[in-house]
């Protein structure tokens, strides 16, 4: 059936379903409503990566143009911990991972929240020190402040994006690519969430982007 054909009961089912597939998250306490493509879930789950998964499983479900991500995370009373150990849990992750330079992210955590903060080369970089922190125990929260280094790559920016997109699954002629230093935006439109996200991380690509403004529609 095409996306665009879904009902808000069949998009509701279709997410329920999905999340029941996905190994890495527990449904039973997730609920799902659905109204024209915008997907709200609530409910609560063990841990934040499982929170990160809902979400990440809902957006690959045809139909979805929009998510309100409403879950809460409630921790099991043997999964609780200082803030004082997080931190220092979460500054041990990231020594051990070798995409992280030494040195470059500072952690914050206040009630279970984890702040990242600091200045990376690449975004990837940013993305695996998320990754790293979320799947802490006793982590409820993340809130990713870390940036991008700008480089002196700028100007080249836009056509490597458009090159790229080319590669892939997209046609460019449905997404319009522009720059403004280390600013790329998105717009235009694609048929999924995983198209509109894939877009996004193939603007993350390209060397000199600092951010990424997607406005790429749903339709």
């Amino acid at each position: 059936m095409d996306n665009h054909k879904y009902t808000d009961s069949q998009l509701q089912q279709a997410v329920l379903t999905e999340l029941s597939w996905e190994p890495s998250v527990s449904s039973a306490h997730i609920g799902v409503t659905a109204k024209e493509g915008v997907v709200t879930l609530t409910g609560h789950v063990k841990n934040y990566a499982e929170k990160h998964a809902a979400e990440r499983t809902a957006s690959r479900v045809k139909g979805v143009k929009a998510i309100a991500e409403e879950i809460e995370v409630r921790l099991p009373l043997d999964a609780v911990r200082d803030d004082a150990d997080i931190a220092e849990a979460a500054l041990n992750r990231l020594a051990w991972d070798v995409s992280i330079p030494d040195d470059t992210i500072k952690v914050k955590v206040q009630k279970g929240w984890v702040t990242l903060t600091g200045e990376v080369d690449w975004h990837y970089q940013q993305e695996a020190a998320a990754q790293d922190v979320r799947r802490l125990l006793g982590v409820v929260g993340l809130s990713d402040q870390t940036t991008v280094k700008p480089t002196l790559n700028e100007a080249n920016i836009r056509d490597s994006v458009i090159l790229a997109l080319s590669r892939s699954w997209a046609n460019p002629a449905n997404i319009e690519v522009s720059t403004e230093g280390g600013t790329v935006r998105l717009s235009g439109a694609v048929h999924s969430m995983h198209d509109r996200n894939l877009a996004a991380a193939t603007a993350w690509a390209a060397r000199g982007t600092t951010r990424v403004e997607n406005n790429i529609a749903v339709v």
